[in-house]
Protein backbone atom coordinates (compact mmCIF):
# COMPACT_ATOMS: atom_id res chain seq x y z
CA UNK A 1 0.00 0.00 0.00
CA UNK A 2 0.96 3.09 -1.06
CA UNK A 3 2.06 5.64 1.82
CA UNK A 4 0.35 9.00 2.24
CA UNK A 5 3.01 11.05 0.94
CA UNK A 6 3.60 9.12 -2.22
CA UNK A 7 -0.11 8.80 -3.02
CA UNK A 8 -1.07 12.50 -2.31
CA UNK A 9 -2.48 13.84 -5.55
CA UNK A 10 -1.77 16.98 -6.75
CA UNK A 11 -4.19 19.50 -5.38
CA UNK A 12 -2.09 21.58 -2.65
CA UNK A 13 -2.99 20.14 0.49
CA UNK A 14 -0.25 17.57 1.17
CA UNK A 15 0.26 18.98 4.47
CA UNK A 16 -3.24 18.26 5.91
CA UNK A 17 -2.55 14.60 5.03
CA UNK A 18 1.30 14.28 5.90
CA UNK A 19 -0.35 12.32 9.36
CA UNK A 20 -3.60 11.25 10.97
CA UNK A 21 -3.12 14.06 13.94
CA UNK A 22 -3.28 16.95 10.80
CA UNK A 23 -6.08 14.81 8.56
CA UNK A 24 -8.51 14.35 11.79
CA UNK A 25 -7.61 18.64 12.34
CA UNK A 26 -8.09 19.49 9.25
CA UNK A 27 -12.02 17.07 8.31
CA UNK A 28 -12.95 18.34 11.94
CA UNK A 29 -11.92 21.84 11.44
CA UNK A 30 -14.20 22.01 8.81
CA UNK A 31 -17.26 24.00 9.14
CA UNK A 32 -20.39 22.26 10.98
CA UNK A 33 -23.78 21.61 8.86
CA UNK A 34 -27.13 23.77 9.49
CA UNK A 35 -29.24 21.01 8.53
CA UNK A 36 -32.31 23.54 8.78
CA UNK A 37 -30.93 25.45 6.53
CA UNK A 38 -29.17 22.71 4.41
CA UNK A 39 -32.50 20.93 3.64
CA UNK A 40 -34.90 24.23 3.23
CA UNK A 41 -32.54 25.12 0.95
CA UNK A 42 -32.31 21.95 -1.10
CA UNK A 43 -36.44 22.53 -0.81
CA UNK A 44 -36.60 25.69 -1.90
CA UNK A 45 -34.70 24.89 -4.91
CA UNK A 46 -36.99 21.75 -5.49
CA UNK A 47 -39.93 24.65 -6.28
CA UNK A 48 -37.92 25.92 -9.38
CA UNK A 49 -40.24 25.19 -12.53
CA UNK A 50 -38.73 24.30 -15.62
CA UNK A 51 -40.77 24.22 -19.21
CA UNK A 52 -40.95 23.94 -22.62
CA UNK A 53 -37.56 24.68 -24.19
CA UNK A 54 -35.68 24.61 -20.76
CA UNK A 55 -37.90 21.12 -19.89
CA UNK A 56 -36.81 19.49 -22.90
CA UNK A 57 -32.63 20.69 -22.85
CA UNK A 58 -33.12 19.51 -19.40
CA UNK A 59 -34.38 15.73 -20.23
CA UNK A 60 -31.59 15.45 -22.83
CA UNK A 61 -29.05 16.51 -20.47
CA UNK A 62 -30.40 14.06 -17.60
CA UNK A 63 -30.70 11.19 -20.12
CA UNK A 64 -26.87 11.98 -21.20
CA UNK A 65 -25.66 11.81 -17.45
CA UNK A 66 -27.37 8.43 -16.56
CA UNK A 67 -24.88 5.67 -15.54
CA UNK A 68 -27.40 2.74 -16.67
CA UNK A 69 -26.83 0.50 -13.79
CA UNK A 70 -27.68 -3.58 -12.98
CA UNK A 71 -25.95 -4.83 -10.39
CA UNK A 72 -27.91 -8.08 -9.44
CA UNK A 73 -26.68 -11.88 -8.63
CA UNK A 74 -29.13 -12.42 -11.30
CA UNK A 75 -27.29 -10.56 -14.14
CA UNK A 76 -26.18 -12.44 -17.36
CA UNK A 77 -24.07 -11.32 -20.32
CA UNK A 78 -27.44 -11.18 -22.44
CA UNK A 79 -28.63 -9.23 -19.67
CA UNK A 80 -25.73 -6.57 -19.68
CA UNK A 81 -25.68 -6.98 -23.72
CA UNK A 82 -29.29 -5.34 -23.56
CA UNK A 83 -28.06 -3.05 -21.43
CA UNK A 84 -25.69 -1.49 -23.19
CA UNK A 85 -27.78 -1.45 -26.45
CA UNK A 86 -30.07 0.82 -24.41
CA UNK A 87 -27.27 2.68 -23.34
CA UNK A 88 -26.22 3.49 -26.67
CA UNK A 89 -29.51 3.96 -28.65
CA UNK A 90 -32.32 4.62 -25.19
CA UNK A 91 -34.97 4.95 -27.89
CA UNK A 92 -35.06 3.29 -31.03
CA UNK A 93 -37.42 5.44 -32.27
CA UNK A 94 -35.78 8.25 -32.12
CA UNK A 95 -32.14 8.83 -33.41
CA UNK A 96 -31.88 12.31 -31.81
CA UNK A 97 -32.28 10.86 -28.28
CA UNK A 98 -28.85 10.93 -26.50
CA UNK A 99 -26.77 8.25 -25.32
CA UNK A 100 -26.45 7.59 -21.63
CA UNK A 101 -23.24 8.15 -19.92
CA UNK A 102 -21.72 5.13 -19.19
CA UNK A 103 -23.44 1.50 -18.22
CA UNK A 104 -22.40 -0.07 -14.66
CA UNK A 105 -21.84 -3.56 -14.03
CA UNK A 106 -20.11 -6.03 -11.78
CA UNK A 107 -16.24 -6.26 -12.64
CA UNK A 108 -16.67 -10.25 -14.29
CA UNK A 109 -19.50 -8.12 -16.86
CA UNK A 110 -17.32 -5.79 -18.02
CA UNK A 111 -16.29 -7.51 -21.00
CA UNK A 112 -20.17 -8.07 -22.23
CA UNK A 113 -21.02 -4.50 -21.29
CA UNK A 114 -17.16 -3.30 -23.43
CA UNK A 115 -18.56 -5.32 -26.25
CA UNK A 116 -21.99 -3.57 -26.60
CA UNK A 117 -21.12 -0.60 -26.25
CA UNK A 118 -17.69 -0.75 -28.54
CA UNK A 119 -17.44 2.63 -31.03
CA UNK A 120 -20.55 4.01 -28.87
CA UNK A 121 -18.30 6.56 -26.79
CA UNK A 122 -20.70 5.15 -23.66
CA UNK A 123 -18.45 4.33 -21.19
CA UNK A 124 -18.52 1.22 -18.78
CA UNK A 125 -17.97 1.88 -14.89
CA UNK A 126 -17.99 -1.50 -12.65
CA UNK A 127 -18.61 -1.66 -8.94
CA UNK A 128 -15.20 -2.48 -6.66
CA UNK A 129 -13.89 -2.94 -3.58
CA UNK A 130 -16.23 -5.42 -2.03
CA UNK A 131 -19.20 -4.07 -3.46
CA UNK A 132 -21.41 -3.04 -1.42
CA UNK A 133 -20.53 -3.63 1.97
CA UNK A 134 -16.57 -2.96 1.68
CA UNK A 135 -16.13 -5.40 4.33
CA UNK A 136 -12.93 -7.05 2.59
CA UNK A 137 -8.49 -6.68 3.18
CA UNK A 138 -7.50 -4.25 1.13
CA UNK A 139 -5.75 -6.99 -1.13
CA UNK A 140 -9.02 -8.59 -2.48
CA UNK A 141 -9.84 -4.79 -2.73
CA UNK A 142 -7.39 -3.92 -4.79
CA UNK A 143 -7.42 -7.33 -6.71
CA UNK A 144 -10.75 -6.77 -7.52
CA UNK A 145 -10.34 -3.09 -9.18
CA UNK A 146 -7.31 -4.47 -11.41
CA UNK A 147 -9.65 -7.32 -12.48
CA UNK A 148 -12.64 -4.66 -13.30
CA UNK A 149 -9.40 -2.40 -15.18
CA UNK A 150 -7.73 -4.80 -16.75
CA UNK A 151 -10.87 -6.12 -18.24
CA UNK A 152 -11.67 -2.67 -19.91
CA UNK A 153 -13.35 -0.57 -17.44
CA UNK A 154 -13.14 3.19 -17.97
CA UNK A 155 -14.57 4.06 -14.41
CA UNK A 156 -14.14 2.60 -11.23
CA UNK A 157 -17.07 2.90 -8.47
CA UNK A 158 -15.57 1.91 -5.01
CA UNK A 159 -17.15 1.92 -1.35
CA UNK A 160 -15.21 3.28 1.42
CA UNK A 161 -14.26 1.48 4.68
CA UNK A 162 -17.88 2.80 6.84
CA UNK A 163 -16.91 1.00 9.81
CA UNK A 164 -13.61 2.62 9.73
CA UNK A 165 -14.65 6.38 9.13
CA UNK A 166 -18.09 6.15 11.84
CA UNK A 167 -14.60 5.12 13.93
CA UNK A 168 -12.67 7.83 13.16
CA UNK A 169 -9.92 6.36 11.27
CA UNK A 170 -9.45 8.61 9.01
CA UNK A 171 -6.16 7.44 7.51
CA UNK A 172 -7.43 4.24 6.96
CA UNK A 173 -10.04 5.51 4.71
CA UNK A 174 -7.68 8.06 3.32
CA UNK A 175 -4.47 5.23 2.29
CA UNK A 176 -7.25 2.80 1.12
CA UNK A 177 -9.14 5.93 -1.80
CA UNK A 178 -5.60 6.70 -2.58
CA UNK A 179 -4.56 2.54 -3.22
CA UNK A 180 -7.83 2.25 -5.29
CA UNK A 181 -6.94 5.50 -7.44
CA UNK A 182 -3.15 4.10 -8.13
CA UNK A 183 -4.78 0.55 -9.11
CA UNK A 184 -7.24 2.34 -11.34
CA UNK A 185 -3.94 3.55 -13.09
CA UNK A 186 -4.21 6.43 -16.20
CA UNK A 187 -7.11 4.31 -17.89
CA UNK A 188 -9.83 4.74 -15.49
CA UNK A 189 -11.51 7.38 -13.10
CA UNK A 190 -12.77 6.84 -9.72
CA UNK A 191 -15.84 7.49 -8.12
CA UNK A 192 -15.80 6.90 -4.35
CA UNK A 193 -19.28 5.43 -2.74
CA UNK A 194 -19.65 6.79 0.91
CA UNK A 195 -23.12 5.49 1.37
CA UNK A 196 -24.41 8.33 3.05
CA UNK A 197 -27.66 6.85 4.45
CA UNK A 198 -24.74 4.74 6.96
CA UNK A 199 -22.45 8.30 7.97
CA UNK A 200 -25.59 9.44 10.28
CA UNK A 201 -24.92 13.19 10.08
CA UNK A 202 -24.84 15.78 7.64
CA UNK A 203 -21.22 16.78 9.46
CA UNK A 204 -20.01 13.29 8.63
CA UNK A 205 -21.01 13.26 4.91
CA UNK A 206 -18.70 17.05 4.64
CA UNK A 207 -15.77 15.49 6.26
CA UNK A 208 -16.12 12.43 3.75
CA UNK A 209 -16.70 14.22 0.96
CA UNK A 210 -13.48 16.36 2.11
CA UNK A 211 -11.33 13.20 2.72
CA UNK A 212 -12.28 11.35 -0.80
CA UNK A 213 -11.07 14.40 -2.61
CA UNK A 214 -8.16 14.24 -1.05
CA UNK A 215 -7.07 11.05 -1.64
CA UNK A 216 -7.82 11.59 -5.57
CA UNK A 217 -11.30 11.02 -5.99
CA UNK A 218 -12.59 11.75 -9.77
CA UNK A 219 -16.09 11.96 -8.39
CA UNK A 220 -17.69 11.42 -5.38
CA UNK A 221 -21.01 9.65 -4.99
CA UNK A 222 -24.17 9.52 -2.25
CA UNK A 223 -24.96 5.77 -2.52
CA UNK A 224 -25.06 1.91 -3.64
CA UNK A 225 -28.75 1.95 -3.90
CA UNK A 226 -28.78 -1.12 -1.42
CA UNK A 227 -29.58 0.58 1.84
CA UNK A 228 -32.79 2.48 3.09
CA UNK A 229 -31.35 5.92 2.73
CA UNK A 230 -29.82 6.83 -0.79
CA UNK A 231 -29.70 9.78 -2.82
CA UNK A 232 -31.38 12.95 -1.16
CA UNK A 233 -31.55 16.53 -2.57
CA UNK A 234 -30.18 17.46 0.99
CA UNK A 235 -27.28 15.40 1.25
CA UNK A 236 -26.40 15.83 -2.54
CA UNK A 237 -26.44 20.07 -2.23
CA UNK A 238 -24.00 19.10 0.32
CA UNK A 239 -21.29 17.60 -1.61
CA UNK A 240 -22.35 20.00 -4.27
CA UNK A 241 -21.02 22.25 -2.06
CA UNK A 242 -17.85 20.44 -1.01
CA UNK A 243 -16.62 19.83 -4.68
CA UNK A 244 -17.02 23.65 -5.02
CA UNK A 245 -15.27 24.22 -2.11
CA UNK A 246 -12.68 21.94 -3.30
CA UNK A 247 -12.43 23.65 -6.37
CA UNK A 248 -11.50 26.79 -5.26
CA UNK A 249 -9.09 25.97 -2.58
CA UNK A 250 -7.14 23.42 -4.86
CA UNK A 251 -8.31 24.60 -8.48
CA UNK A 252 -9.06 20.85 -8.56
CA UNK A 253 -12.51 20.25 -10.12
CA UNK A 254 -14.34 16.54 -8.73
CA UNK A 255 -17.56 15.26 -10.44
CA UNK A 256 -20.61 14.42 -8.30
CA UNK A 257 -22.88 11.39 -8.54
CA UNK A 258 -26.05 10.44 -6.96
CA UNK A 259 -27.06 7.01 -6.86
CA UNK A 260 -30.10 5.10 -5.91
CA UNK A 261 -33.65 6.24 -5.11
CA UNK A 262 -34.08 8.56 -7.94
CA UNK A 263 -36.54 7.18 -10.66
CA UNK A 264 -38.47 10.18 -11.95
CA UNK A 265 -37.38 12.80 -14.48
CA UNK A 266 -39.08 15.43 -12.03
CA UNK A 267 -36.36 14.29 -9.31
CA UNK A 268 -33.97 14.35 -12.08
CA UNK A 269 -34.14 18.22 -13.19
CA UNK A 270 -34.56 18.80 -9.28
CA UNK A 271 -31.30 17.28 -9.28
CA UNK A 272 -29.74 19.44 -11.98
CA UNK A 273 -31.12 22.53 -10.69
CA UNK A 274 -29.24 21.65 -7.48
CA UNK A 275 -26.04 21.46 -9.43
CA UNK A 276 -26.63 24.61 -11.65
CA UNK A 277 -27.68 27.36 -7.96
CA UNK A 278 -24.95 25.59 -6.22
CA UNK A 279 -21.81 24.22 -7.90
CA UNK A 280 -22.78 26.22 -10.92
CA UNK A 281 -22.95 25.34 -15.09
CA UNK A 282 -19.19 23.57 -14.78
CA UNK A 283 -20.94 20.90 -13.76
CA UNK A 284 -23.82 20.58 -15.82
CA UNK A 285 -21.83 17.93 -18.67
CA UNK A 286 -22.10 13.95 -17.85
CA UNK A 287 -18.12 14.70 -17.32
CA UNK A 288 -18.86 15.75 -13.60
CA UNK A 289 -22.23 14.97 -12.68
CA UNK A 290 -24.08 11.82 -13.35
CA UNK A 291 -27.09 9.90 -11.88
CA UNK A 292 -26.42 6.44 -10.53
CA UNK A 293 -30.07 4.82 -11.97
CA UNK A 294 -31.92 1.78 -13.53
CA UNK A 295 -35.33 2.63 -13.55
CA UNK A 296 -35.07 6.61 -14.18
CA UNK A 297 -34.01 6.54 -17.94
CA UNK A 298 -37.75 5.08 -18.70
CA UNK A 299 -39.39 7.71 -17.01
CA UNK A 300 -37.32 10.39 -18.70
CA UNK A 301 -37.99 8.59 -21.75
CA UNK A 302 -41.75 8.90 -21.71
CA UNK A 303 -41.58 12.40 -20.56
CA UNK A 304 -39.37 13.40 -23.88
CA UNK A 305 -42.01 11.59 -25.45
CA UNK A 306 -44.66 13.37 -24.03
CA UNK A 307 -43.07 16.75 -24.56
CA UNK A 308 -42.40 15.61 -28.24
CA UNK A 309 -45.89 14.41 -29.28
CA UNK A 310 -47.98 15.61 -26.75
CA UNK A 311 -49.13 12.32 -25.73
CA UNK A 312 -48.04 10.29 -22.64
CA UNK A 313 -46.63 6.94 -24.20
CA UNK A 314 -46.53 4.79 -21.15
CA UNK A 315 -44.23 2.20 -19.88
CA UNK A 316 -45.46 -0.18 -22.60
CA UNK A 317 -43.22 1.87 -24.92
CA UNK A 318 -39.94 1.40 -23.06
CA UNK A 319 -38.09 -1.62 -22.81
CA UNK A 320 -38.07 -2.86 -19.22
CA UNK A 321 -34.34 -3.61 -17.35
Amino acid sequence: MPTTASAAPAHGLADVTASDSTLRRFLHGLPGVDAVGLEARAASLGTRSIKTTAKAYALDLAISMVDLTTLEGADTPGKVRALGAKAVRPDPTDRTTPSTAAVCVYPDMVPAAKEAVAGSGVKVASVATAFPAGRASLAVKLADVREAVTAGADEVDMVIDRGAFLAGNYMKVYDEIAAVREACGTSARLKVIFETGELSTYDNIRRASWLGMLAGADFIKTSTGKVAVNATPANTLLMLEAVRDFRAQTGVQVGVKPAGGIRTAKDAIKFLVLVNETAGEDWLDNHWFRFGASSLLNDLLMQRQKLATGRYSGPDYVTVD
